[in-house]
Parts: structure tokens; sequence; C-alpha cells
């Protein structure tokens, strides 16, 4: 069972984990370095203990602790129980959830390793926003996507914010980091996936009309909000694809864009 400590001083140095939460610069730098990541909330500190994450420690307001009662007697790390006002003054807000963990990184797999038994992957090009990351984990997860790849430069899908927006989903879906870009799409192409680019561009064909489904494996590649997929992502995929529009609607948020292609591409799997 995990020992209850009661912290009075914000500058304790066992609370350093959940310091700072909102310095995002500070954090995508020193989560991955440090090999931890925040859980905020009840379900999300389930979801990430269930899928096999080890806790550092536990943040805990006094409320909350006989609601993470269960969670506490499993594990041996220190939770910390703090008034309110001090994890405001630890984490830099106010923690609604009152509940917080630090969990211990698992290493990443190769994408290879992923793509010898994925049959549909979504393929994500310089997504930086940590709440489009939650959403199209959370969209994975729920419309039966096997794999995420992410170019270099896409943000953590670990960071806080992309965690809690995915509702833990991030734990759920496998996911790792191409070597380079757009070079490391050809080992996707050489396992046997078709590439396609999700673009409103009106050379595109439409997605009913490509038949994502009947595919054998589909690699659906997604790029920023705003910009879109890059011209050498572009260049790279076997087909573009597009989501048809109505009332002069150009396009979607690349969060809710996600969702309509992956149903798109994972209909008429079998067990569908």
């Amino acid at each position: 069972m995990a020992d209850l400590i009661t912290v009075e001083d914000p500058d304790d140095p066992r609370l350093t984990d959940y310091t700072g939460l909102t310095d995002v610069e500070l954090r995508r730098r020193r989560e991955p370095a440090e090999g931890l990541f925040i859980a905020e909330g009840e379900k999300v500190i389930r979801r990430a203990g269930d899928a096999g994450y080890t806790m550092r420690s536990m943040l805990l307001s006094a409320k909350w602790v006989d609601v993470m009662r269960d969670v506490i007697e499993e594990v041996p790390a220190p939770v910390y129980v703090v008034d309110p006002e001090l994890a405001e003054q630890v984490t830099g807000y106010h923690v609604h959830r009152g509940a917080l963990a630090s969990m211990q990184r698992k290493p990443l797999p190769t994408a290879a390793d992923l793509l010898r038994t994925a049959r549909r992957v979504a393929v994500m090009e310089s997504v930086n926003d940590h709440t489009n990351i939650g959403a199209i984990f959370r969209s994975a997860a729920a419309l039966g996507m096997d794999a995420v790849l992410l170019s270099p430069d896409c943000a953590d899908p670990l960071y806080r914010r992309s965690v809690k927006v995915s509702m833990g989903a991030v734990f759920s879906v496998p996911y790792a980091r191409l070597d380079s870009w757009p070079g490391g799409l050809d080992p996707v192409r050489e396992a046997g996936f078709t590439l396609l680019a999700l673009t409103p561009d009106e050379k595109a064909r439409a997605l009913d009309a490509v038949a994502p489904h009947r595919m054998d494996r589909v690699a659906l590649m997604l790029g920023a909000e705003g910009e879109g997929l890059s011209r050498k992502a572009l260049v790279a995929a076997d087909e573009w694809v597009r989501i048809p529009m109505s009332h002069g609607v150009d396009s979607l948020n690349v969060g809710a864009a996600a969702a309509v292609a992956f149903y798109a591409v994972a209909t008429g799997r079998p067990g569908t």
C-alpha cells in the first residue's frame, strides 16, 4: 500500500514532478528527458495503470483520497496529500479534478514493430496542437485504427493536455515515431500499406470513391491544422483523398476530419 504523506510546503522537492505544469515548453523538454508523464483525473489515472504504466507518485487533495483508495492500496508509490491552494501553487493552475499522478513512460515500439501486425494506421505530420493530438488518438481508439505513426516533429501524445483530451485513449493505441520525414514513409509502403493523403485539394478523390475499407492495408496521412500536409508529404502519397463538403465549407478541423476518415477506412473490416 502506498504511503499517505501530507505536504504543506510548495517547494518540497518530493513534488518536483508536478511543478510548472502550465509551462508547455519546459514540460515538453523535461518530461520525455526524465521518462515521466502526468495523468490528470481519476479515469485517466486508472486507465494509465490498466495500460501497464508504473506510477511514480500521486498528488491528491484530501477529498480525493477515498475516491482513489483502491488505487492507493494497489500501488507502492507515495501519495502526496495537499490542499487545493498548495496544489495550485505547485502546478500553476487550479486542479479541478483533484487528482494527479506522475507515471513512468515505457520504451516506444519501432514503426517496424507496429507495421508487422497492423492493417489500419494513422500517420501524422507536424501535428503540434496537443488538443488535436488527443482528439485524434481518441477517434483512432474508438474507430478501430491499429496504430499511429508520428513524424519526428509531432507533439508528444503523453503531454498532459493530450492525455486529458483523449480521455486516456493514448494508452490504448500503440504509436511510434518515424526516424525521418518523408523518408520514414518508405518502410510503410514496403510493408504493403497504401498511403492515402487526406487533403481538401480539389484534385483529391472522394473517400467513398476510393473505398479504403476494401484495401488490405491503409495508412491515412493527416497534416497539421491550417497548413495541412506538406507538398513533400503529398508527393510521397500513393493517392490524395478528401471528405466531400457542403454549404461552402472548405475543410474540417483535423480532429474532426480524422474521425470521419477513420470511420471510412475501418468500415467493413472483419468484426465490424
